[in-house]
């Protein structure tokens, strides 16, 4: 049996939109995707709300949540000391999430900081999630390309990787921020990793349209990649980068992938369905 490990990131699709979900369906579809099984739920970030406005009322939506009855973990996106130390007050949160970008000027885009500086604010957050006995993955944006006229290379992003490993990071997603990665890009840079850090755990955030997706997770199924974060309905993307946002990896056209090739999943089919009712439904919304 394949051991698969399952984030589904509500926060993605909620940032993508452009009209505001009520805090009260926002924690109806978190609880609903608590029921299902998931590894990690990555439902939300503490940011200011003036660049994502989406989350504006994460400390009024973290108390609804209800952890009491799942082994699933809960997510926060935190992008600074501030915000971390924010997160860390609520005991549901077990993740936190701090988004590391190679590219100096998409790092700067996003959090006004350059890659070295983070690397200090990494620092930081590990040592407060480590007294609080919590944890934290680093999402390596701009993973597999660098659309902004700087250097690449897959061994540049295993430089950057060994430089969080040495601050103790060894919880990694390789993020395709803008969806530019392809098969053969994924095998590279997925087989490099597992190669040169052996005891990271590497996971895979994907941003892809739909006629792409099967290529892809089968591309990095078979370079040995077993965690992946998806979305229901296959939406988001990340509304800084300054390109158009092409979706996410789609949870159902993952699981479809996963049925197809006999790969067993520890999820609840019945609560997934119940959860991608409410994921149709509050994502069809116009915006008023």
């Amino acid at each position: 049996m394949n051991q698969v490990n399952l984030t589904e990131s509500s926060r993605e699709a909620f940032q993508s939109l452009n009209y505001f979900i009520q805090t009260k369906d926002k924690a109806q579809y978190i609880n609903a995707l608590l029921g299902v099984g998931f590894d990690v739920i990555d439902f939300g970030s503490f940011v200011s709300p003036k660049a994502i406005p989406q989350f504006s009322d994460i400390d009024a939506l973290v108390p609804m949540i209800d952890t009491t009855n799942t082994s699933t973990g809960l997510l926060a996106i935190v992008g600074n000391v501030g915000w971390a130390q924010k997160a860390l007050q609520y005991e549901a949160i077990q993740w936190l999430g701090f988004p590391f970008s190679i590219s100096s000027t998409f790092q700067k885009m996003n959090l006004n900081r350059t890659p070295e500086q983070s690397l200090e604010t990494v620092k930081e957050i590990l040592e407060m999630s480590d007294k609080k006995g919590r944890s934290i993955r680093v999402y390596l944006s701009m993973a597999f390309g660098n659309p902004y006229g700087e250097a690449y290379s897959i061994d540049l992003a295993a430089e950057w990787v060994l430089k969080l490993n040495r601050l103790g990071a060894h919880h990694v997603i390789l993020s395709d921020t803008i969806g530019i990665a392809q098969p053969h890009a994924i095998t590279a840079l997925l087989k490099l990793m597992f190669r040169e850090f052996p005891t990271t755990e590497f996971g895979l955030h994907l941003h892809s349209t739909n006629k792409e997706i099967e290529q892809k997770i089968s591309a990095a199924w078979l370079a040995g990649c077993r965690s992946y974060d998806s979305v229901l309905t296959g939406g988001g993307g990340c509304p800084l980068s300054g390109y158009e946002m092409v979706g996410n990896l789609d949870t159902l056209k993952l699981l479809s992938f996963f049925e197809d090739n006999h790969i067993v999943t520890h999820l609840n089919m019945d609560a997934l369905g119940k959860a991608n009712e409410i994921a149709l439904r509050i994502f069809a919304e116009k915006q008023p």
